[in-house]
């Protein structure tokens, strides 16, 4: 039985809704020589609501795991990569060539200045950022 314009139609949109999301995730995983990179370091404060603020290397470590950098293919409709800071702040990660949002995860009423921001990732280039997140605590 040959296929019909109909059946084809609704084959190509198949196709196209399940490739979207492989080809999305390898443009954001694409590693090798034609790949950027991104990274930065976070800074988080005030951590308490008076001043001097002592706090352990485990809080800290703590507000650190709880945030994260979220970056999205500039009009990609699908959900963005997820970046986890270390213990200290910092994040790395390669992008394929293009042009990336950058953001926070905004955690309660979680702020920053800094983001969102457009980044351009060039191969072979790495593309800095500093990040102060401010926590809104008085």
């Amino acid at each position: 039985m040959p296929l019909t314009r109909r059946d084809l139609a609704i084959a190509v949109a198949a196709l196209v809704v399940l490739a979207g999301p492989i080809i999305a995730f390898s443009l954001l995983e694409k590693t090798g020589q034609d790949s950027g990179y991104l990274e930065g370091t976070v800074t988080i404060g005030p951590l308490c609501p008076v001043e001097p603020c002592q706090v352990s290397p485990d809080v800290l470590a703590e507000a650190y795991e709880a945030r994260k950098i979220v970056v999205t293919a500039v009009g990609s409709p699908l959900p963005g990569k997820v970046l986890d800071l270390d213990t200290t702040g910092s994040f790395v990660t390669s992008l394929a060539p293009g042009t990336y949002t950058v953001d926070i995860n905004r955690i309660g009423i979680d702020r920053s200045p800094d983001v969102p921001k457009t980044v351009e990732i060039r191969p072979g280039e790495q593309v800095r950022l500093e990040i102060h997140i401010d926590t809104g605590l008085r």
